[in-house]
């Protein structure tokens, strides 16, 4: 089955206020558009996915991989669609175009946006002093930060090399990263929320180049995600056009 590129354009007034009615006093965006997209056109339909908002707009919108085109999901939408999920999502302004695997080639260059929440579980407990010099502590199995376990393991890394390798490994063997077209845009720690835990980490957008390696296993890349928290709004490659070569 082809997968497809979908936009939907989204209203954030009446997402906040929908999110408000049903979760007073507490808003977590990833959450949110995880329990927004899945009611209304079904569980893992549109994921990976991206909401974009430009500085001070009023509405964003939503770019996903699905494995139906956009008429198809708009009546899928519409036989269960809800006032309240109406009014956040433009379903009238739903389009889409087809990435059907073919679109691949070895060999390949690409250029792309992604959003990832960069982290490792911990194969054994781990103990030191974060980037404040404040002494911490995790345990094994413990969700945290990549360059925050590069650091504690005395590796004198710079945040942008450590997530720049840590998307390098999770291509491989799809597509091999052009590791100086590669740079990290933006980065902020986030607090989100994941069955009723709040959980610190990074949130960060890497800007770049790749190289398809194997066009079958980048198509299931594309489709999949990178990384984890991909149904709420992580792990989305945007294609762009490659940078030029130096």
């Amino acid at each position: 089955m082809s997968l497809h590129l979908v936009e939907l354009p989204l209203s954030l007034r009446a997402l906040h206020l929908w999110a408000g009615a049903r979760k007073p006093g507490s808003f977590d965006e990833g959450s949110t558009l995880h329990h927004l997209l899945g009611e209304t056109f079904g569980p893992a339909v549109l994921q990976p996915f991206r909401l974009m908002v430009a500085p001070r707009a009023q509405h964003g919108t939503i770019y996903a991989y699905a494995r139906l085109d956009a008429e198809a999901l708009r009546q899928q939408a519409l036989t269960s669609l809800m006032p309240g999920h109406a009014e956040v999502i433009a379903l009238d302004r739903l389009r889409s175009l087809p990435r059907p695997a073919y679109h691949w080639a070895a060999g390949q260059r690409l250029g792309f946006d992604l959003r990832l929440r960069p982290v490792v579980r911990l194969a054994s407990a781990l103990t030191g002093r974060n980037e404040n010099g404040v002494e911490v502590s995790f345990r094994k199995g413990a969700e945290i930060d990549a360059f925050l376990s590069s650091a504690l393991r005395g590796k004198e890394n710079s945040r942008e090399k450590v997530y720049v390798d840590w998307l390098a490994e999770r291509l491989t063997p799809a597509a091999s990263l052009d590791l100086a077209a590669t740079r990290l845009a933006s980065f902020q720690r986030l607090r989100i929320q994941r069955d009723r835990k709040r959980l610190d980490g990074p949130d960060a957008v890497l800007h770049g180049t790749l190289t398809i390696s194997d066009p079958a296993a980048f198509a299931d890349l594309l489709a999949r995600g990178v990384g984890r928290h991909r149904s709420y709004g992580y792990g989305m490659i945007l294609l762009r056009p490659a940078q030029r070569m130096p």
